[in-house]
């Protein structure tokens, strides 16, 4: 275990130095496909040092000069559950890439949606030492939380500070420099299995590529497909992937909540495969070219060619209606739907100033979508796209690359985590805490 890590020591540092050499690659490893984007950092100061916390420290200015998808292999439920194809399909994305972008790339930050994430709210509270809040204040209040026992099998990917209030003000972003006595802390963890982040690990050391950064899928979805206002006042945005969906909730700009669905757009394919008894193949193509959720009269009408590779000319030759493959399409899509309203539910979604819903990835695409999402989970609900990227191509802006575009966003700014301060050694922490900080040293 610690043997697999020692080489990760140094995690932390590396999106940095990778930034300051110029060009990074960005891979969102998927269940329906593998994004690689590769950036070019701009600049003598390519990653000036950020001042404040959270998402503009360290502002910095990239384009993209590479980008490839290819269908993803061996990874089901957002965990790679055969490793040689999952190499082999890293392999085939990051090489289009670089040779798009005619350079060679040897870190990659990544992002993953598997790995059953879970979230917890933790708080701190410490008296400042002196009048003025430095660093080591705003150290020791994150050394304060009570981590909670989450398992020796499962890691944390986040530990973010999303607030701070000193004396009576709350709602501070940065607190240093400020005056006070006593200074708290909101901070929200999320944590992931350990497997499926060594299993990441192995396949990239496989393709000669080291990990220089981990994020949720969930957590930079939201990061590139919610606007500053969203972020702001309070908002989810629900990632409908192939294989999970993801679900996360920002607050001031912060993620304060996460976590995904066991099911996606794959599903909705192989209850299409099943009911039409057609492969996966030709069920992917119908549900693309004629799926929907939402029927009209029209749909009765509406005949659908099945084609087929079989070989049994009556059986390929099959239509349906648009309104059967709709009956088939829908159960399922209500049911992601519903399952991600009770986990809005369980994390106090109703309780926000705003109740926007914003619902991307590339099951969002579904016609329907639209009309059907609002009765499920609320009135506030819009597709949204990932922002603007300088460089990236028209074929990766949709729905589909919130992730890919959220994730290279969170390289170029990326938040302060708790890591990122230097820990009192000290004090007499809790276990749990001191096994955390330990592991943060050693990985990132």
């Amino acid at each position: 275990m610690t043997d697999l890590y020692e080489s990760q020591r140094a995690m932390r540092a590396m999106p940095r130095a990778a930034i300051q050499r110029g060009v990074i690659a960005i891979l969102d490893v998927g269940t329906s496909k593998m994004a690689c984007l590769i950036l070019k950092f701009d600049g003598p100061d390519r990653m000036p040092e950020g001042e404040g916390i959270g998402n503009m420290a360290g502002q910095s200015q990239f384009r993209v000069i590479g980008a490839a998808t290819t269908r993803s292999r061996g990874v089901e439920l957002g965990e790679s559950c055969a490793m040689q194809e999952t190499e082999r399909a890293i392999r085939t994305a990051v090489q289009a890439a670089q040779k798009m972008a005619n350079v060679r790339v040897d870190h990659v930050i990544a992002c993953l949606s598997g790995g059953q994430p879970r979230s917890y709210g933790l708080a701190g509270i410490v008296l400042v030492e002196g009048d003025m809040v430095r660093e080591a204040d705003v150290a020791r209040v994150l050394a304060s939380c009570d981590i909670p026992d989450y398992g020796s099998d499962r890691e944390v990917l986040h530990a973010q500070p999303v607030n701070f209030a000193l004396d009576h003000r709350s709602g501070l972003i940065d607190p240093r420099g400020q005056i006070g006595q006593r200074l708290a802390c909101d901070m929200h963890m999320l944590t992931v299995d350990t497997a499926v982040i060594q299993n990441l690990i192995y396949c990239l050391k496989r393709c000669d590529l080291e990990l220089a950064g981990l994020a949720s899928s969930a957590y930079v979805s939201g990061i590139s497909a919610l606007v500053e206002d969203e972020q702001e006042l309070g908002a989810a945005c629900i990632d409908m992937g192939g294989g999970t969906t993801g679900i996360s909730i920002f607050m001031k700009k912060h993620m304060i909540y996460a976590d995904a669905v066991r099911l996606g757009g794959e599903h909705v394919t192989s209850d299409i495969s099943k009911g039409l008894q057609v492969s996966l193949a030709v069920a992917e193509r119908i549900k693309t070219f004629h799926g929907g959720v939402v029927a009209t009269g029209m749909d009765d009408r509406e005949m659908i060619e099945i084609g087929g590779e079989t070989g049994d000319w009556e059986h390929d030759r099959r239509t349906v209606s648009r309104a059967e493959l709709i009956g088939i399409m829908r159960p399922r899509v209500e049911e992601i739907l519903e399952e991600v309203r009770e986990r809005l539910d369980a994390a106090g979604f109703e309780h926000l100033p705003t109740q926007q819903i914003v619902l991307t990835g590339g099951a969002s695409q579904i016609p329907g979508l639209d009309t059907m999402a609002p009765k499920i989970l609320g009135q506030q609900v819009r597709i949204g796209r990932p922002l603007r990227v300088h460089g990236l191509p028209q074929a990766a802006t949709g729905s589909a690359f919130a992730s890919a575009v959220g994730l290279s966003l969170f390289a170029a700014h990326p938040q302060d985590e708790w890591w990122d301060f230097e820990m009192p050694s000290d004090r007499g922490a809790p276990r749990s805490l001191k096994r955390a900080v330990k592991w943060f040293k050693e990985n990132w």
